[in-house]
């Protein structure tokens, strides 16, 4: 079977309203894939990591990535690793510029108890896993809303200028309207499988 990772935003959680229509479209007309939504703390270290270890335990079924904001960076670096297929939706591109707002706070997750503090060390851990150039364009579809009020979407269109772009006007940084995307979304994926394997 295959496997979708869904990789949330930073201080979101497996119960984000993205992750939860993922979870339940896929348990509706998908029921050849399985669905994986793991809690990710804002510790680049902590999470490369968890993310590996899922990715081995996963292996050697076919793993397919979708993340949204923070996720989408996250998405990326398992992508390029993996050479796995990625849907990145509304993707946090630089993320080390804006988490110094956060450093030294207690940070509140969104739907859960979990408390965080960010430190200096965790900037240089999440630039150190930066891919800043695109090794594998073939392997994503990025979606982006232009009214997106949390991150410049036109920085994601950029770096991401030679994969397969959706640049919806207007919407949010949620991306208004996602789900109506889910049924194109797992064609993207099985067919890139299928070229994969001729």
């Amino acid at each position: 079977m295959a496997a979708v990772i869904y990789l949330h935003g930073f201080l979101s959680s497996p119960h984000s309203h993205k992750a939860t229509q993922v979870k339940q479209w896929i348990g509706a007309h998908a029921p050849d894939v399985t669905f994986h939504c793991p809690q990710l703390t804002p510790y680049p270290a902590q999470t490369q990591a968890e993310l590996k270890a899922l990715m081995e335990f996963l292996q050697p079924e076919p793993i397919w990535l979708i993340g949204s904001s923070l996720g989408g960076f996250w998405a990326t670096w398992l992508a390029e690793h993996y050479h796995r297929p990625a849907v990145l939706v509304n993707p946090s591109v630089a993320p080390w510029q804006f988490m110094p707002r956060y450093l030294g706070v207690d940070l509140d997750a969104y739907h859960t108890d979990d408390s965080y503090r960010l430190e200096p060390e965790h900037l240089e851990q999440i630039r150190a896993a930066d891919c800043a150039v695109i090794k594998r364009p073939d392997n994503y579809w990025l979606m982006v809303q232009t009214g997106d009020e949390t991150l410049d979407y036109r920085e994601a269109v950029a770096k991401y200028s030679a994969c397969r772009q959706l640049v919806e006007e207007g919407g949010d940084h949620s991306f208004v309207g996602f789900e109506r995307h889910l049924p194109e979304i797992i064609e993207f994926f099985r067919a890139f499988e299928t070229a994969s394997s001729d």
